[in-house]
């Protein structure tokens, strides 16, 4: 029969033995899953509303033509390679708890700023420094959770971050379709441009909320939550990174380059990134476009199914990665390229029933799911330096832009639409390639890992935190202040 404990463990990863760590878990997942996350939402809500725009009068009342829409994701995309591996850089000197909100407040400003524009020249300056500024949280978020949690936990939290962003991009959808219907002509504003007010109106309170809460790192925190106790005992669940805040040096260029970590995982996200094309270029909403004889609410709603799938790909992936002992990420990676593959078959086939192609376009949204089982191999790959790790992360997520800022122009320009035939072939193509670079980042951990057991070295330890713990649940204290 299977157990409580079973379940808790499958739904939710590794349960800490001890009560007290039991609950240190509990209220920092609380505080930093709910400032993360709603960070993230905003990073998306925020970033995909251009997409949503475009397709509810954007377009029109800014007499767009050809590839300007791909133009605006590219120079966007530029702005987000420029910020990438600075913005992580940063976190290594700056508190998060002060880099993380303050960035957020100037793209939520930047975001106001996009509704009163009056010609794409205009957009384009302001997405460029929007993607310098979003640029901060994604990876630098995944260097936080990577900081805080072990590997049996991890996989979870990270699933659950990166299915924030999508909500976010689901939401953006739903909005501009009630947005269009009851605002579109108010105060003599355009639907679209109203949304970029709601959202930046989301925006900032979030930034404040995280002023007041976010704890920053385990070694660094001085959250009014947590007792010195507690803190003590964080420090320990991950004892071998490196402590506290430090200016980077050439030493860590060295011991990155020297390593094949960076190379590895950076390739692995520059090529798997490229699968969530069909749902980040919205191909679904210009193809019901491009067709006619679907309304503008109809084209912001039914592409929301492809979101869908992504966040239930993400968070039963996330799950099931953290609820198998050998912390295999790999298959994730392999469910997700045959589903575009298949997906990309499908949408080549253009005679095929239009039901068809809806559920193709559906199926492609399980590409999302590779984000944060990536991201959560590459903290554990990396996971006894945290310098390391914070180039690594911000490296990949940079690489793939700079992958992204010509991919779509070259396979998915919006002149392309309904059919989109080079860019289902491209989706083929590097469905394969993912493939083919999983194989190798499993074998080079691997080899890696059995060349640190030859040498003694089990990897990065978690010796410590039972005798403190033990000590702390003898003289019945919880880790908190009451």
């Amino acid at each position: 029969m299977v157990s409580l404990r079973s379940v808790r463990r499958f739904v939710w990863g590794e349960i800490p033995d001890s009560k007290t760590e039991r609950t240190l878990l509990l209220k920092i997942d609380w505080f930093i899953l709910s400032y993360c996350c709603l960070m993230y939402f905003t990073n998306y809500l925020d970033r995909s509303n251009v997409s949503n725009a475009y397709v509810s009068g954007m377009k029109e009342d800014l007499h767009m033509y050809g590839t300007e829409f791909n133009k605006i994701n590219t120079i966007f995309t530029c702005g987000y390679i420029v910020g990438m591996v600075p913005n992580n850089l940063m976190l290594q000197v700056v508190s998060p708890r002060i880099w993380f909100p303050a960035m957020q407040i100037v793209w939520g400003v930047l975001t106001f700023c996009s509704s009163a524009v009056k010609n794409v020249e205009q957009l384009y300056a302001i997405r460029f420094f929007q993607g310098l500024t979003e640029a901060s949280t994604f990876v630098g978020t995944h260097y936080i959770l990577g900081s805080w949690y072990k590997p049996g936990e991890l996989g979870k939290r990270s699933g659950i971050f990166t299915s924030s962003g999508l909500i976010g991009t689901l939401f953006s959808g739903v909005l501009q379709a009630a947005v269009y219907q009851h605002l579109n002509g108010v105060d003599g504003r355009s639907g679209w441009r109203w949304l970029f007010i709601i959202d930046g109106v989301i925006t900032l309170p979030i930034a404040l909320y995280g002023f007041f809460v976010f704890p920053n790192t385990p070694t660094t925190t001085t959250a009014f939550y947590l007792s010195p106790e507690a803190s003590l005992i964080l420090r320990h669940r991950r004892p071998k990174e490196h402590r506290g805040l430090r200016r980077p040096t050439w030493d860590l260029a060295k011991r990155v380059l020297g390593r094949w970590r960076w190379y590895g995982c950076s390739l692995l996200f520059a090529i798997s990134g490229e699968t969530e094309s069909l749902g980040s270029n919205n191909l679904m909403g210009q193809w019901l476009s491009a067709l006619g004889g679907y309304t503008v609410e109809q084209v912001d709603y039914y592409p929301c199914g492809v979101t869908a799938v992504g966040i239930a790909s993400t968070l039963v992936c996330a799950t099931w990665t953290d609820a198998t002992r050998s912390r295999a990420r790999w298959p994730v990676l392999v469910y997700m390229s045959v589903a575009v593959m298949v997906a990309a078959v499908c949408l080549l086939v253009w005679g095929s029933p239009t039901g068809l192609k809806f559920f193709a376009y559906y199926l492609a949204g399980a590409s999302y799911s590779g984000q944060a089982t990536t991201f959560a191999w590459a903290n554990q790959i990396c996971a006894d330096d945290d310098q390391e790790r914070a180039v690594v992360l911000a490296s990949m997520n940079m690489w793939n832009n700079v992958v992204n800022a010509w991919w779509q122009l070259v396979f998915y320009p919006a002149t392309d639409a309904p059919r989109f035939r080079k860019g289902m072939w491209a989706m083929i193509g590097i469905g394969l390639a993912t493939l083919l670079v999983t194989f190798l980042v499993w074998y080079l951990e691997r080899r890696e890992k059995r060349v640190a057991a030859r040498a003694g070295d089990d990897g990065p330890a978690e010796d410590g935190i039972e005798e403190k713990e033990r000590e702390l649940d003898e003289k019945n204290v919880d880790g908190f202040e009451p």
